[in-house]
């Protein structure tokens, strides 16, 4: 099958973002541009900034500045209307204990349904393929009380999945989760790419972020420290002014990524 041809107007543009508490900057003046099909990593120590300004892009958190998607104002695009073109996964998202996977997964086809508000087999089948994209069809008919913290992120990305969102923005989807199962969830995103979806994601490990996303933007209190391929943003200068002389960068034997390690 061929690539889809992407639309290469932007699909989210964040403008000098600014959060405070009192005196105190959360963040900075950050600005930032998404591409359909790109995968672009927030990256930084804790305390940078990161979720905030992701919060403070999906109109979650109060902050001056502007945001636009899909070349749309956020404030002026009905909520109905966004949640078919964006879905959020936050870092601590919020469901009743006794809900299943599925039936929380169905939950993201809402945006999509009629007047009637009932699902229609077409939206059970999407939901259904969600819940094996996210890897959750395992225990796709228990309960979240029942979950592991990764095994609840899964449920969480299924139901992002299931509103056939054009901007997909993550906060941490790897939390939790085993080294093959960061691998198999990143690995997704880089494949919703290809069919156009931008993708916005919070990630801590420097070296998963540096292999799956095509551009990084490096926070540092706040603000942005350095922005563009991952060559360029993990850098010893970078990683030693943002994280002390604790670590320090590699290259990967395959590739030649950046990997980022204790320094012993």
């Amino acid at each position: 099958m061929a690539a889809p041809v992407l639309d290469r107007s932007p699909l989210l543009e964040a403008r000098d973002i600014r959060v405070r508490i009192g005196e105190r900057a959360l963040v900075d003046g950050v600005s930032l541009t998404l591409m359909p099909g790109e995968v672009l990593g927030l990256v930084g120590p804790n305390g940078a900034g990161k979720s905030t300004l992701l919060r403070a892009i999906t109109g979650d958190r109060k902050a001056e500045g502007e945001v636009a998607v899909s070349g749309r104002p956020l404030r002026a695009i009905p909520r109905r209307d966004l949640f078919r073109m964006m879905a959020v996964v936050q870092q601590l998202p919020e469901a009743p204990p006794a809900i299943t996977v599925r039936e929380l997964t169905l939950l993201g086809r809402f945006p999509h349904l009629g007047l009637l508000g009932r699902e229609s087999a077409h939206d059970q089948q999407i939901a259904d393929a969600s819940i094996v994209r996210a890897g959750c069809e395992a225990f796709a008919d228990r309960p979240l009380a029942t979950l592991s913290g990764g095994e609840r992120r899964r449920a969480f990305i299924a139901r992002a999945l299931a509103q056939e969102p054009r901007l997909l923005l993550l906060d941490e989807p790897t939390a939790n989760l085993d080294a093959e199962a960061q691998a198999e969830v990143l690995g997704l995103l880089r494949r919703l790419a290809t069919e156009g979806v931008g993708v916005l994601v919070v990630l801590h490990d420097l070296s998963y972020a540096a292999a799956y996303c095509d551009r990084l933007m490096l926070l540092h209190h706040g603000r942005l420290m350095a922005e563009g391929p991952a060559s360029r943003v993990i850098t010893a200068e970078h990683i030693s002014a943002v994280y002390g002389p604790h670590v320090r960068v590699l290259a990967h034997p395959e590739g030649g990524a950046p990997l980022v390690v204790p320094a012993l």
